[in-house]
Formats: structure tokens, C-alpha cells, sequence
């Protein structure tokens, strides 16, 4: 097997333990290119995953409990990784130049972190989703290939109406904006809702004030990066 970053051969960690297990599938990553990845650990705020020295909730956080709108609607997002220059360089080539195949990097990652943060959860997962025409472009949901990773059912419940890319807006934009999202079917009980990245936590605030309103009942969320 070869590291899907810098091509070197590299040997799987298999153990008696992870050999049983059906649904063990190592990170295609070697360890040296490993370490330029860094998995969040501690001193973060505990809703968003923001670095915080004092592990406090931190002031965005703090105004969304308290907007009317969003209150309530998203108890927390649970992060894996940081977002150093590496990543960004490996989100570029995965997400933009359809190198589809660099998300088994962190496969096992993906789910000792997801494992850790939600245990024996059975929420129902629900990928922030993609319009059309943009996964038509790409090629794939980059929310649903990190879904896809953790190996459980997977809920297409809502739908974009707008296409605008939040990564070109300004911050004060991507506030002000309207909600792109529809939603198509009602999940009743928890969800926990996937993307790609965390950034001002805009989209998945909206996407939860959507569900919420459908009748879910506790709505968290998992990305693979927090900026």
C-alpha cells in the first residue's frame, strides 16, 4: 500500500484486534506525512472545537445560544482535524481538482475521533449537501464522502436551493445571508450532521434551525477540519 500524500510504501499497523474487526480500514498515510496533519486534542471551546487556552465556550458560540433565530438549534460541532497550510493543500487537490481518493487518508482517524466524541450513538447522519450543479462539477459530496468513512446509515434529508460558494463571501456576508437549504424530509430524534470544514458555522447553524423545525430532537454536528 502506498501513502496517498507522498507515494512512499508504507506498512498497515494491523493488530489481533483490528484484524477481527470487519470494519477496520487503516488510514492510507504514512507516518511521517501523518504528523503535517494535526488531530485537535484539547483547549478548545466545547461546542465548536475553536482553539481555547481556558477550554471556554468561546464569544461566537456565546452569540449563537443567544440569537432568537438559532438558539439552541446546533448543542455543539466536534472537529478532527486543524486547518495548517498542509490541509488547505490537501482540500484544494480533494475537493477542486477531484482527487477523490485523499479522503482514505483518514479514514481511521475520522472514526476514532467520531467514536470518541458520540460513542454508541445511533443519531442519524445527514451530509450538508452539494446543489447539483456543483456536485455535477466536482463529481461527489464532499460532506458524504467523510459520512461514508464511519460506516452507518446515511439520511439525504435536506436540499440546496441557493449556489453561492460561502468560501468567497466575507464573513459579515455569510451571516447576513439567507438560509440555502430546504428541507425535503422530516427525521424525527438526533442528528448529527456532516461537512467538510467548520469555519464561522453558518451553514450548519442553518442547516440545524431547519431540522430543529422538523421535530428533531437534538442536533450536533462532525467536520473533518475546523478553521
Amino acid at each position: 500500500m502506498n501513502c496517498l500524500w507522498c507515494h512512499d510504501d508504507i506498512m498497515p499497523d494491523i493488530t489481533w484486534l483490528n484484524f477481527w474487526n470487519p470494519f477496520y480500514e487503516p488510514g492510507k498515510i504514512c507516518t511521517t506525512c501523518k504528523e503535517g496533519f494535526p488531530i485537535i486534542v484539547d483547549h478548545v471551546c466545547p461546542m465548536c472545537s475553536r482553539p481555547s487556552k481556558n477550554e471556554e465556550v468561546c464569544g461566537d458560540c456565546q452569540r449563537w445560544s443567544n440569537s432568537e433565530a438559532f438558539q439552541g438549534a446546533l448543542e455543539r460541532n466536534v472537529s478532527v482535524f486543524s486547518y495548517t497550510p498542509i490541509m488547505k493543500d490537501m482540500m484544494a487537490k480533494w475537493k477542486y481538482r477531484g482527487d477523490y481518493e485523499l479522503i482514505h487518508m483518514f479514514s481511521e482517524d475520522v472514526r476514532k475521533k467520531f467514536k470518541e466524541a458520540f460513542g454508541k450513538s445511533k443519531a442519524t447522519l445527514v451530509p450538508i449537501p452539494l446543489s447539483s450543479s456543483r456536485e455535477k462539477e466536482r463529481g461527489f459530496n464532499q460532506a458524504k464522502a467523510i459520512a461514508m468513512l464511519l460506516k452507518r446509515p446515511i439520511e439525504s434529508v435536506l436540499t440546496r436551493v441557493q449556489d453561492e460558494k460561502q468560501s468567497k463571501k466575507t464573513r459579515q456576508e455569510r451571516m447576513e445571508a439567507e438560509n440555502p437549504f430546504q428541507l425535503v424530509k422530516e427525521v424525527k430524534g438526533e442528528i448529527i450532521l456532516i461537512d467538510d470544514i467548520y469555519t464561522t458555522g453558518m451553514t450548519l447553524h442553518w442547516a440545524a434551525e431547519l431540522l430543529k423545525k422538523g421535530g428533531s430532537t437534538k442536533i450536533q454536528s462532525f467536520t473533518l477540519i475546523r478553521s
